[in-house]
């Protein structure tokens, strides 16, 4: 704690030399938002001394863990120990200070909701410059509950104390196939209280699989999917049918519990082959230690700033092409209206699902706790319908998420107009929230930051 005590005051002088006026950023060196912007050359916020694991504490099951810790080094302390976060976003170099404001979801969410909802307490710098430490019952709770969805936008998280889990040393899993969408939601309640994780993936809409996992202490083999196999190709290479699921069903595929963990940051999902990574001849030359979704979104972002690939389009003369790079969470009993949509309007796939129930109400992302509700993660790029605007299947797909009493994540591009967004994102407890925590204004409104991009 002493080196973070020292962290702080030096970030408190970072802040205090921002001038007056000036809008207060975050200077770090990793993102996993999909709003680029700009370089505007203004100063940022020196955080660069809070990215460590402070503690971890076996008996209480507990961590101190500083804001900009990625996940990658969180779990590297506390597998050692047995013990794992309620829930592990899927890339490695998310931060939990991220996934607190910014939201994040995981296979284990079914059972314990966002990870923002297995914080304790939070130690804040206010966009006041004030330091505050907010949990569930001080006189900062309205900070501690309106926190999580606003994006760095009433402050930004130094230290957190959250809960951890007990893990064993391996993860079985067995790939359910399901013939519709239906079929599969009607299945998900049954099925996901007797698993550990839950989460799926649509092929298409007759190829539809559930992946359940559950904790084990030992594996005759354990597959390994950091190298040349492709993981959610394993999917459907190992699956079975619902009825051939019972008690005494061996696991179609077993993994560590650190592999299961990151299965998905290897390939950044699927989103690797548009990089050419799953290209087998490209594959056996890229080193494994660069199959990671940081590597993978830098590039992207280079590929932004050169605008190499929307050249290449237009010299072979194909259609341009929109980024539909989003999360969205549905009620479950209506997510086979979604699927229907998107595979009608968007015709993308694969597509992420991930069932999740929140365990308590907060205000700025509003789920009913309790009631299960389903992720639909999508990202990739779809040619744009001529005469159509360049955001044409990001505004469907907003209006139809609305439509089923759903809501979007924000960590990417966004369309709604003002009202619209408060409505969603109760504007006006972020109203008094603003009010209180950063009266000033030093940071940004959470609508210019997440819609109009500032």
């Amino acid at each position: 704690m002493t080196g973070h005590r020292a962290a702080t005051e030096k970030l408190l002088e970072s802040y205090r030399s921002i001038p007056e006026g000036t809008p207060v950023r975050l200077a770090k060196r990793t993102s996993n938002l999909f709003r680029f912007r700009d370089e505007t050359g203004a100063p940022g916020l020196d955080v660069g001394g809070f990215d460590r694991v402070l503690s971890v504490d076996p008996e209480r099951r507990t961590a101190d863990v500083q804001g900009m810790t990625t996940y990658e080094d969180l779990v590297d302390a506390t597998l050692p120990h047995g013990l794992m976060p309620l829930v592990v976003p899927q890339l490695k170099t998310i931060t939990l200070g991220g996934a607190v404001t910014g939201l994040g979801i995981e296979s284990s969410s079914y059972h314990h909701g966002l990870p923002h909802e297995s914080v304790l307490e939070m130690e804040v710098i206010t966009g006041a410059g004030e330091i505050v430490t907010a949990t569930r019952e001080n006189e900062h709770r309205d900070l501690f509950y309106g926190f999580p969805n606003s994006y760095g936008t009433l402050g930004y998280t130094l230290r957190l104390k959250i809960r951890l889990q007990p893990v064993k040393p391996f993860v079985e899993l067995w790939h359910v196939r399901f013939d519709s969408a239906r079929e599969l939601t009607d299945a998900i309640d049954k099925l996901a209280p007797d698993y550990d994780f839950v989460d799926g993936v649509v092929f298409g809409g007759d190829e539809l699989y559930l992946t359940l996992g559950r904790f084990a202490d030992t594996a005759r083999h354990v597959s390994d999917y950091t190298g040349q196999k492709i993981y959610y190709r394993s999917i459907q290479d190992r699956s079975i049918k619902p009825h051939w699921l019972n008690a005494s069903t061996a696991p179609t595929d077993v993994l560590t519990t650190h592999g299961y963990l990151w299965r998905w940051d290897t390939d950044w999902f699927w989103c690797s082959r548009a990089l050419g990574v799953q290209n087998p001849l490209v594959r056996r030359v890229w080193p494994d230690a660069k199959k990671r979704s940081d590597v993978y979104r830098r590039l992207v972002a280079l590929d932004k700033r050169t605008q190499t690939s929307a050249r290449v389009d237009r010299w072979l003369g194909r259609p341009p092409r929109e980024d539909v790079i989003q999360d969205v969470e549905v009620p479950a009993e209506r997510l086979p209206e979604f699927l229907d949509f998107f595979g009608r309007e968007v015709r993308m796939s694969p597509v992420w699902l991930c069932p999740l129930r929140a365990q308590e109400s907060w205000p700025l992302y509003p789920l009913e706790p309790g009631r299960t509700y389903v992720n639909a993660g999508f990202w990739g790029t779809v040619p744009i319908p001529p005469g159509r605007l360049p955001e044409h299947h990001n505004r469907l797909i907003e209006r139809e998420v609305a439509r089923l009493e759903g809501h979007k994540s924000l960590y990417s591009t966004a369309y709604y107009t003002r009202d619209d967004f408060w409505r969603h994102y109760d504007g006006d407890t972020y109203k008094r929230l603003k009010e209180t925590y950063d009266p000033g204004g030093r940071l940004l409104d959470l609508y210019d930051k997440t819609v109009r991009g500032r």
